[in-house]
């Protein structure tokens, strides 16, 4: 606002007029304000989709490799609800998890939480099959390299003076004396 609109703006209302509507809008900033901050402070409702979404991190204690955000069991069912009132007292999702794991172990989450122990599970399927590829990849090249090195077999000499037709007419008598 420059200096003109101002005198303009002082020139209509007096200055206990002013002050007034100062005063005014600045409760009606307050009392906006106050309601956002109190809507912030209210927690919101924990809904399936919350809980499930940490649920989903985590394994069923009774069954094996099964989720717990899929087990029907009674005691996945249990750990859900626990997991609901953990997140209402405003626990994160990693919190809750250390929890669990805490409390149970490892088993409950599909990694170990551990970094070392993360690594080592992850990179041990990776390093197998690496090692598995170069032993198969050596075995075939030592195949193929036998293979181009074995000597010809010499064909098997004939007794002098037997033609093909006399080993045709001894079998055709062979297989006619067997039927």
């Amino acid at each position: 606002m420059n200096s003109s609109q101002f005198t303009v703006l002082s020139s209509r209302f007096s200055g206990l007029q002013l002050r007034a509507f100062a005063f005014c809008v600045s409760l009606w900033l307050i009392v906006l304000l106050s309601f956002s901050a109190a809507a912030q402070d209210t927690p919101q409702p924990v809904t399936d989709d919350d809980v499930n979404a940490i649920a989903k991190q985590m394994y069923c204690p009774v069954c094996e490799n099964i989720p717990l955000d899929v087990c029907p069991t009674v005691a996945c069912d249990q750990w859900r609800s626990e997991i609901r009132s953990q997140l209402e007292s405003g626990l994160t999702s990693d919190e809750i998890i250390t929890n669990f794991v805490n409390r149970y172990g490892d088993r409950v989450v599909g990694t170990p939480q551990d970094p070392l122990l993360r690594a080592l599970s992850l990179l041990t399927p990776v390093l197998i099959a690496i090692g598995a590829l170069f032993i198969a990849r050596r075995a075939v090249l030592r195949w193929r390299h036998s293979r181009a090195t074995a000597p010809e077999l010499a064909a098997v000499p004939s007794a002098p003076g037997v033609t093909d037709d006399d080993y045709r007419t001894r079998l055709e008598r062979d297989l006619q004396t067997r039927r």
